[in-house]
Formats: C-alpha cells, structure tokens, sequence
C-alpha cells in the first residue's frame, strides 16, 4: 500500500509565514488540468482567491471554518458552461447542457479536476481540505467572485502548508465498499460489522453522548445531516441553478 495515500488527511490550519507561490499553484492546477472529463469540453474553472481580504469576504459564506480562515489560498471549482455555450453559439451551434445531464457531467468533471489537484498538492507537501458548505451559499459566493450566468461554484478548496499534523480519519473496510460482479446487499448483522470500528471510536462515542443520542447512526442523521436541512438546501441550490440557466 502506498504510505502516502494511506495516511492521508485533511489539513485545517495552516503555516502563516509561509506562502503557497503563483509558480507552485499554476504548475499543479497545469497538471490537475489534464484530468479525464466528459467528451474533452472540460466544462470547469477555478477561481484562485488569495488576497487576504477576498479570503476574509468569502468566509462567511462557509460559515468561517478554520480552514478559511487559516487559508493561504482558496480555489473555488465551478461548473462552467458560461465558456463552452458561448464557444457553441460563436461557430453557429446551438448548445444543450443546460439540463441534468449537462449538469450531472459538469459536477462529475469538476470534482475529478479537483482531486486530481489535491493528490498533487499533497505529494509536494501541502495540506488541503474540501468544504462542504459550496453548494450551501452558492448565491453569495457566485456574488464574490463575480460569476456570470451559467457559472455554478461545486468545490471548494483551501491549500497552505500545514500547520498542523491530525489524526488520519478512519474508513470503512474496503469489503464495505468493493462488490464483485454484482452488489453484495449485506445482512443486518453484516451492516453492524462495518460500522462496528467507526462506532466504537472514544470521539465518537463521546460525540453520542454529548448530543444525547443513542448510536452514531442518529447523530449523522439527526444532528449532523438532519432530512430538514439537507431539503432546504437542496431547495436553495436548485433555484440557484434555475436563475442560472440550468434546469433539473
């Protein structure tokens, strides 16, 4: 097994002094570029924010983590059909990606460009870490960073040099997840063996009990991930994306 991957972690605080240069994040994202996509139309950018007071007005809209706020750099991955429809429209042709499918394509791409940057990011000794609030506070980010119609931020990413040195999260056993030749839907008591290590973790069995439930089950689908919160949002994204241009 590669050590490297092996120990991988997200990195949240990050080294003040020490600055991620032009020359180092252009060569990555360079790389990163030649990641696989839909038919070659890389229907993705990223915006690069490293000012500190753009930093510090993109912070609210992920809730000012300490990962944006510690951020030498953040990179914002859209979706952009902005680029490739007005491409379509200059030679005569009339695009059509302004749906699910052109969406579901987008995402898919822009995620992968994105890995593609940290994997290289980390082999050279930088520490990222994904935020999960993009899709939360779309509207307010598309406002900073000035984004025309047909553009959708999807991910984003602070990088820096680690200041920090966490423990490496744990994962399902690869059995949880690896089926050959057709899905292996497990049994009950099969289902409590995966999640058997995850629960028995001391914080997360203090993570239980500190929110009053009873298994770890409850905390992730009442209190981290509640139906309630994940409805609004979904609602808040999708007629974002509707005053976009897109329609799902």
């Amino acid at each position: 097994m590669n050590p490297y991957f092996s120990t991988r972690r997200s990195i949240r605080a990050y080294d003040p002094d020490r600055p991620v240069s032009d020359e180092l994040l252009s060569d990555l994202l360079g790389q990163a570029i030649q990641a696989p996509n839909t038919g070659n139309m890389q229907i993705y950018s990223v915006i690069v924010t490293r000012e500190p007071e753009r930093l510090a007005a993109i912070a609210p809209a992920h809730f000012s983590q300490p990962a944006i706020r510690s951020a030498k750099v953040a990179l914002t991955f859209c979706l952009d059909l902005n680029r490739f429809d007005r491409w379509c429209r200059l030679g005569g042709a009339e695009p059509g990606l302004g749906n699910l499918q052109g969406f579901t394509w987008g995402v898919i791409d822009t995620a992968i460009f994105a890995q593609q940057f940290c994997t290289l990011a980390e082999m050279e000794g930088l520490g990222t870490c994904y935020l999960g609030t993009t899709t939360y506070n779309a509207e307010a980010i598309a406002e900073q960073l000035k984004l025309p119609q047909g553009v959708i931020p999807v991910i984003t990413v602070t990088v820096g040099w680690p200041a920090e040195n966490p423990p490496v999260q744990p994962r399902l056993p690869l059995g949880a997840v690896m089926h050959f030749e057709e899905y292996h839907n497990p049994t009950d008591a099969e289902l409590a063996a995966i999640y058997a290590d995850e629960e028995s973790l001391p914080e997360n069995r203090r993570f239980v009990e500190e929110n009053g439930k009873r298994n770890l089950a409850q905390v992730f689908a009442e209190v981290r991930y509640p139906r309630e919160q994940a409805e609004h949002f979904s609602r808040v994204y999708k007629e974002f994306l509707k005053s976009r241009g897109i329609s799902l």
